[in-house]
């Protein structure tokens, strides 16, 4: 990365795609911002840069991309990262470029060896946080990959009266939907699921909490 590029993230601000660490944090702590990137729209990971823009660089580059690089091998599937040192202010910077993935969603692996794959936390962006992923998002960020299997969907009258429901109040819950029609929260996952995947919903996250809106 250039400086002058890297003048201009930092100019910008956190989004939902760049963020500021101003020390050494832990590889997991690490590992979950790269997997929210990966599993969102991508970004920059800038380290030595504090939260309000100012330039602090850091004590070790070497370190700090060892640091990155046993973040990376806790992460499933691997994802192949671009990191930069970059002078600035006579002060090194580490940017950590995160791809917007195709093979999501990307999983953090934990210290339990009795941990089985699905069970592994997904995490995404929300504007300038990355949070945990629930399990309609991790399925959902599933289906965008270009090897997944085509979705077949049959719109009945539990979808009609979602869609009444949304007309009339603006979004629900898998919840609200599972009290509506009188089905397991399990089955109302699986129809948003299938429901956003189609483009007929759209799902959104708001404090760890997700709900949907007609598109």
């Amino acid at each position: 990365m250039k400086r002058h590029e890297l003048r201009e993230l930092i100019v910008g601000g956190e989004s939902s795609t760049v963020e500021f660490k101003r020390r050494f944090t832990s590889a997991e702590k690490i590992a979950k911002e790269i997997i929210a990137f990966a599993n969102t729209s991508g970004g920059y990971l800038i380290f030595g840069v504090d939260d309000d823009g100012s330039i602090v660089g850091v004590d070790s580059e070497k370190e700090q991309i060892a640091l990155i690089e046993i973040a990376r091998h806790s992460i499933v599937p691997d994802l192949h990262l671009l990191v930069d040192v970059v002078e600035i202010e006579y002060r090194d910077v580490v940017v950590v470029t995160v791809p917007n993935s195709h093979d999501k969603p990307h999983r953090l692996i934990s210290e339990d060896p009795n941990e089985r794959p699905h069970e592994r936390k997904a995490y995404i962006r929300q504007g300038e946080q990355s949070v945990a992923a629930s399990r309609e998002m991790a399925r959902i960020l599933a289906g965008q990959s270009p090897t997944s299997p085509p979705i077949t969907l049959s719109i009945g009258d539990r979808e009609r009266r979602l869609f009444t429901f949304l007309e009339r109040y603006g979004k629900a819950s898998v919840n609200d939907f599972a009290r509506l029609v009188n089905i397991s929260r399990r089955r109302a996952s699986q129809i948003l699921v299938k429901l956003v995947r189609a483009g007929v919903l759209h799902i959104h996250t708001d404090n760890g909490h997700d709900y949907y809106t007609l598109v």
